[in-house]
């Protein structure tokens, strides 16, 4: 007796092969080939300049302040992990 084929549980799989099916051919879809270069330019011409231009705007006293706060993080976690 032949093996018959079981209809996926994944509503859309399902929906997918039943479309298939009424058409006659299979459906093909392109790969998408990653984000956008230019969008991707953008956001890094932005990023380049917000670090540079936040740290030129703090004060040395601001910075270390800052600085120290991460470093103190940085270790509570280590230590926490241990």
């Amino acid at each position: 007796m032949p093996k018959r084929k079981r209809n996926p549980t994944d509503p859309f799989k399902l929906a997918r092969e039943v479309v298939e099916a009424a058409i006659g051919e299979p459906l093909t879809t392109k790969p998408s080939k990653g984000k956008n270069p230019a969008a991707v330019a953008l956001g890094r011409l932005g990023g380049l300049k917000g670090g540079p231009a936040r740290a030129k705007k703090l004060s040395t006293k601001k910075r270390k302040e800052i600085a120290r706060k991460a470093a103190k993080a940085r270790w509570k976690k280590k230590i926490k992990s241990s």
